[in-house]
């Protein structure tokens, strides 16, 4: 029996705006329109939907993911393909997470310089490197 958008969106957790996203980018596709013109899934759409969410989830872009739907589908495909995939993206976040530690440990350096209490904006230590960082020359203001 087919499920309305607003009934697959219901059992798949997510809003009929984010289903009429992913049609837009050819990530699912409604089997029918109803007489009104309401968009019918079938309930192979559910399990489609879910895995889109997973493998958001583990960091893939919706692009990644049209990419593994496209091997999932493929007779030529097989699993080391999608292993391929996977680790890419591990690697992509890998050097995400080096970067954000980097980005946060200059935060920490900065916080530090900053603990005085009363100084004004043309002295703040954050301001400062941001606009040294930047090319910038003068005051914070």
């Amino acid at each position: 029996m087919p499920l309305t958008i607003g009934k697959i969106a219901s059992l798949a957790k997510v809003s009929p705006d984010t289903l009429r996203y992913y049609e837009r980018e050819r990530l699912i596709e409604p089997a029918a329109k109803s007489e009104a013109g309401y968009r019918l899934y079938e309930r192979d759409a559910l399990r489609r939907i879910r895995f889109i969410k997973e493998a958001q989830r583990c960091g893939f872009t919706l692009s990644e993911i049209r990419a593994l739907l496209t091997l999932r589908g493929s007779d030529a495909a097989c699993c080391r393909d999608v292993r391929h995939v996977a680790l890419e993206k591990k690697l992509q976040l890998e050097a995400q997470i080096k970067a954000m530690k980097i980005m946060s440990k200059a935060l920490t350096n900065l916080i530090k310089e900053c603990s005085v209490e009363g100084r004004s904006l043309d002295e703040c230590p954050i301001l400062g490197a941001l606009e040294r960082a930047n090319g910038v020359k003068g005051t914070a203001r």
